[in-house]
């Protein structure tokens, strides 16, 4: 009897990695691109991060408190949702901003689908397009404050708060893909803008987006350490490509395919966002079709839409996808109602 096997309901093979050291490698990821907005866009880009991630953790917090949910271990996941927020809007947006936004993204997509795990589509981005609907002049106007140093910063917090910082002698400027979107046809894109600054981030946009050489960092952190595989990502930016190439307008030019490729949330959004395990396909064949459809939508939107940006609408509207391409793409099991003498 003392050589029988011990037997344990299932998993019998068990990993050290849990929920709550994934997300804390995603936050460790997004560090880079994190700084480098605060370096770009100033002081108040801090305060929206901050505000961003508190609002996230206190509205999980508190609406699970006040539903009576039991007690489980902390995952961090509010924290990478607030970053992520953050991370998608203007430095010039007033602070009530991002709280409404976290709000929206914890109550609204996360929790009230039965929280993490059973969200339809990522809470982040779900919330900046939700901002971006309501408050469009806000959520558009990208810059880089310029306060008046004799004032009180009493005076300054309060008028932040209120309007934002980039309606107090604010510097506004455009992102290099509007400048794309809306320079003349004859004109060359190498003159309208730099692809070195482009890399770098020092650029107009979102506070997270602009580095492109941050992003990589991150995300090289990211498969380095397992957390994601390069499928989606690869397969999202190659689709993107190819679709720029046949609806872009500008044939086979490297400068504009290169600046497509680096402006806007492309890179945040392949390696970040769009590898989000809770709305991203689980097979091979689906992740796919779900980076091929992100590149196509992608591409229609930034060329035929009137943002110069697309990368949320297709992601979410892709998320809305993943149960269907689940339900086809799951290899059907062998024996009784599946496959039948290996056909």
């Amino acid at each position: 009897m003392k050589s029988m096997y011990h037997v344990s309901a299932s998993p019998h093979i068990r990993s050290s990695v849990t929920t709550a050291t994934i997300m804390r490698d995603v936050a460790i990821a997004l560090i880079p691109a994190s700084l480098l907005g605060v370096y770009q866009f100033g002081f108040n880009a801090f305060l929206v991060l901050v505000t961003s991630i508190v609002t996230c953790v206190l509205a999980e917090y508190l609406y699970k408190k006040l539903m009576k949910k039991p007690g489980l271990p902390y995952e961090s996941s509010a924290i990478v949702t607030g970053l992520l927020l953050g991370m998608n809007l203007p430095s010039t947006v007033p602070l009530w901003i991002p709280i409404i936004g976290g709000v929206f993204a914890i109550i609204i997509v996360k929790e009230l689908y039965g929280g993490l795990g059973q969200n339809f589509m990522n809470p982040a981005l779900a919330a900046r397009c939700f901002l971006l609907i309501s408050f469009a002049g806000r959520m558009t106007a990208f810059g880089v404050s310029s306060f008046n140093e004799a004032q009180s910063s009493v005076t300054k917090n309060l008028y932040t708060f209120l309007n934002g910082a980039g309606s107090l002698d604010g510097i506004s400027s455009a992102t290099p893909l509007a400048q794309i979107k809306t320079m003349e046809a004859a004109a060359s894109v190498a003159d309208v803008v730099s692809l070195k600054d482009m890399f770098l981030g020092f650029t107009g946009g979102v506070i997270g987006e602009t580095s492109i050489l941050a992003l990589l960092i991150g995300a090289a952190y990211l498969v380095f350490r397992k957390v994601i595989s390069l499928r989606i990502p690869l397969i999202y930016i190659g689709s993107f490509v190819v679709f720029l190439l046949l609806f872009g307008g500008h044939g086979f030019d490297l400068y504009y395919i290169a600046a497509e490729v680096c402006g806007g949330g492309l890179i945040l959004g392949a390696f970040f966002m769009a590898t989000d395990y809770v709305t991203s396909p689980i097979t091979k064949t689906g992740q796919v079709i779900f980076g091929v459809l992100l590149g196509l939508l992608t591409v229609l939107f930034r060329v035929f839409g009137n943002n110069a940006e697309g990368v949320s609408f297709a992601i979410i509207f892709c998320n809305l996808l993943v149960p269907l391409l689940d339900k086809y793409t799951v290899p059907v099991a062998f024996g009784k109602g599946g496959r039948k003498n290996g056909k």
